[in-house]
């Protein structure tokens, strides 16, 4: 899929090194939001561990990991990393569903790359995958996130008191699900 010149494709070990730069160059605009990483967190090696082992999940069922690129801005036909966008924690059963995670660049922010990453993300977590049911949280001060979500069909389900280490302390995090249809009995999957 391509929006306005950003490729969304699924990751490979090929993207350690411009997802290491890209979350390099957003590391201070990401911190309000993310959970503290030590400072190899941003090393081309570490990305390669990361990288590995959500295709490892792939491979198992577990996980569907994507990056967004934008075309021709950078060598070797790999294109410069700007964000990424994960299905992740898939249970099949009764539940039916899975996780999703993601992040845009900061230059890229703004500009509906995320809204369009995360309808593409739950076609896929639906025909695709089969899945009932994708979820997402955020900190209940990140509006834009949330304004992402609710563009993206999601609707508000829940509050989770103190649920991620963020900035030092404890944050309250909106949670937010997708149904995405209610086709399927429970004995086909």
């Amino acid at each position: 899929m391509v929006i306005d010149g950003v490729e969304m494709r699924e990751i490979r070990v090929a993207d350690a090194a411009g997802v290491a730069e890209a979350l390099e160059r957003n590391r201070a605009y990401m911190a309000p939001y993310e959970p503290w990483r030590a400072g190899d967190f941003y090393t081309e090696a570490v990305q390669r561990a990361r990288i590995e082992e959500l295709l490892a999940d792939r491979e198992a069922g577990r996980a569907r990991p994507f990056v967004l690129v934008a075309a021709g801005e950078s060598g070797g036909g790999l294109g410069a990393v700007v964000g990424a966008i994960n299905l992740v924690s898939v249970v099949r059963g009764a539940l039916c569903s899975g996780a999703i995670g993601y992040w845009v660049d900061q230059g890229w922010a703004g500009k509906g790359l995320a809204t369009a990453a995360l309808h593409e993300l739950c076609r896929i977590a639906r025909d695709e995958m089969g899945l009932h049911r994708v979820s997402a949280g955020t900190r209940v001060g990140n509006l834009a996130s949330q304004r992402v979500l609710a563009k993206a069909g999601f609707e508000q389900y829940g509050l989770a008191p103190r649920y991620l280490h963020v900035g030092g302390d404890w944050q309250d995090h909106r949670l937010f699900q997708r149904l995405l249809h209610d086709l399927f009995s429970y004995t086909h999957l």
